[in-house]
């Protein structure tokens, strides 16, 4: 299990720190969002694509047990708990899960963007 050795909520900047050691990880919270590890988002073995949250903002964090963090986001998401190890995936695999989402939208024509709505014209 890899526990941080910090963990910083920055409001202001929409991202939690976390340091393992001499490394530092920064993830945003629409990141965190879109990659919750709760039913909601991951289904039933069928995870389901979130889309809309780029101005989702990170409001508090909870201690779950010895194991997990339980993220509160201001849109009314706060029943996924990143255990230490799913929350040390995120942070090492950011770049890949990231550009991995961001194909998922285009290919499904959704949009980060709650305001935007994506229409693909047939010619």
């Amino acid at each position: 299990m890899r526990i941080p050795s910090a963990i910083k909520l920055h409001k202001a900047s929409k991202s939690l720190e976390l340091q393992y050691g001499q490394d530092r990880y920064h993830l945003g919270a629409e990141f965190l969002r879109v990659h919750s590890p709760s039913a909601e988002v991951q289904g039933h073995g069928k995870p389901i694509l979130q889309y809309g949250k780029q101005n989702v903002a990170l409001t508090g964090l909870e201690p779950a047990g010895n194991y997990a963090l339980k993220l509160i986001f201001d849109d009314g998401h706060d029943s996924g708990l990143y255990t230490w190890d799913y929350l040390y995936e995120l942070a090492t695999r950011q770049e890949s899960l990231w550009t991995d989402y961001l194909a998922e939208l285009e290919q499904a024509g959704r949009s980060r963007d709650p305001d935007e709505s994506v229409v693909r014209l047939m010619l």
